[in-house]
């Protein structure tokens, strides 16, 4: 939209989002900044206590939760094994199987480790998909003054992303009719998006993308609703991290 558009020229354009994603995506990055910088159990384990109790307020589904977050209780668990098994020695040997020594201090930091990629990695899930990608990209724009044209370009990439897979699917499709095999699809996938890309880049300037100032159908506010919930988020930090020192078991990820 160039600087001849006006906001109210945009005929039934959505109301903006409830809370502009960008104080979201602060909120989670000042809780995984706090959680990187100790490696313990009670940390991790508060915050994924404070995480559980804020999640009905996101607004996910139960079901799509669990769908959603699969990779991430995954990643966890098998993270988990592996530093119960190579990690560092220390305190009573549970088991010593061809060489591979398990024992307190090991499984003692594998707990700690699996929770705190859970405790990482939901908030971060639970963000994007709660977000629309037009939200956020109006939020980064005009709250944190990005560069329109990386932003839109960034949005426009995502937006096409799921194209893909249709792609290799016709793609294929259409090679096995004409008895080709599956070789040479990546490089077919490859020219079609390059061909999308071009066509959506002209269609982009003819419609006067990046030829003037900008104006936005949606503004991107942010205000008291923002600001606590960013505050919720560094409540939730400030208290794991308190709770983690108090108890003793503190441990900074570079000791």
């Amino acid at each position: 939209m160039t600087a001849a558009s006006t906001p109210a020229a945009v005929a039934g354009a959505p109301a903006g989002p409830t809370v502009n994603p960008v104080a979201k995506f602060a909120a989670a990055l000042v809780l995984t900044a706090a959680l990187v910088l100790t490696v313990d159990w009670v940390s991790a384990t508060v915050a994924l206590v404070c995480e559980a109790a804020l999640l009905p307020l996101t607004g996910i589904g139960w079901r799509q939760f669990w769908v959603r977050t699969a990779p991430a209780w995954v990643a966890a668990p098998s993270a988990g094994v592996a530093l119960a098994l190579y990690g560092r020695d220390s305190g009573a040997v549970y088991a010593s199987i061809a060489g591979v020594t398990i024992t307190q201090g090991s499984v003692t930091q594998a707990i700690a480790i699996a929770l705190r990629v859970l405790a990482i990695a939901l908030p971060g899930i639970v963000l994007f998909a709660t977000t629309d990608l037009t939200d956020l990209a109006d939020g980064l724009a005009q709250t944190w003054r990005l560069p329109a044209r990386f932003v839109l370009a960034a949005l426009a990439a995502m937006r096409l992303t799921a194209s893909l897979a249709d792609d290799w699917r016709t793609l294929t499709q259409a090679r096995r009719a004409r008895g080709l095999g599956g070789r040479g699809r990546i490089f077919g996938v490859l020219v079609l998006a390059l061909r999308r890309g071009g066509h959506l880049s002209d269609a982009m300037e003819a419609r006067g993308f990046g030829t003037g100032a900008r104006t936005w159908a949606r503004p991107a506010r942010f205000g008291g609703r923002e600001l606590a919930l960013i505050g919720v988020g560094a409540g939730v930090a400030a208290l794991a991290l308190t709770l983690a020192v108090v108890v003793g078991s503190w441990h900074f990820v570079g000791a």
